[in-house]
């Protein structure tokens, strides 16, 4: 029916003959096996493409969670320190203030007994 809307509208075509036309058909048919072809060529290409963002992502992913341990370690290893540089310091303030109250008892023993 194409074909003979095209003859209609365009009546030089109508002196093409049978072999023209089966010519025709097949470039055409040919053209169309060629654009599969490189569409399929395409949809392997951006499949591989895919697959090759697959595993970057999955890299990248693995980085993250490295980069989180890291980050975890780091503030576990801080406050571990910064618990044990503190520790000494808040044993000696506790020995300062023991030493300091009995330093005051008897003073105020003393002051008791001796009224100067």
């Amino acid at each position: 029916m194409g074909l003979g809307l095209i003859f209609w509208l365009y009546p030089s075509y109508a002196s093409l003959t049978k072999q023209d036309i089966e010519e025709i058909r097949k470039i055409v048919k040919e053209e169309i096996q060629h654009v599969d072809k490189r569409i399929d060529s395409l949809d392997k290409r951006i499949d591989d493409l895919r697959q090759e963002m697959n595993t970057r992502i999955d890299s990248l992913q693995n980085l993250l969670y490295v980069i989180l341990a890291g980050i975890f370690g780091l503030v576990g290893f801080v406050l571990w320190d910064r618990r044990s540089a503190l520790a000494p310091a808040v044993r000696k303030a506790k020995e300062l203030e023991e030493r300091e109250e009995r330093i005051e008892r008897a003073l105020k023993e003393y002051a008791f007994q001796e009224p100067r």
